[in-house]
């Protein structure tokens, strides 16, 4: 976190610069690991059941998170400036990297 970066302390603490309510880290990805009440993973495009109705993971800070999801961190690049941007480009470096 960047000195004078902005957090949100909600039910889950969110990364500085990560957009609240977003999710597409959640959504677009194939995870391969393990995740909670997902013993299989999940496919790319599938919301994770541990998103909650704001789109705040309910792992956060948990060691139960998946590593995978551990370290994916906000990138404006990949992000862009809105959730839909998110969703498109993460969806396509799923497919770009299958």
């Amino acid at each position: 976190m960047t000195a004078g970066a902005p957090s949100l302390h909600a039910k889950d603490t969110i990364e500085a610069d990560c957009r609240p309510g977003c999710g597409a880290c959640c959504i677009a990805p194939s995870i391969s690991t393990p995740i909670p009440r997902m013993p299989e993973g999940k496919p790319a495009g599938v919301r994770c059941v541990q998103l909650d109705d704001d789109n705040l993971c309910r792992l956060f800070g948990d060691p139960r998170r998946p590593a995978v999801c551990e370290r994916f961190s906000f990138d404006v690049t990949l992000c862009g400036e809105r959730r839909e941007q998110a969703l498109e480009r993460i969806a396509a470096l799923e497919i770009a990297t299958e």
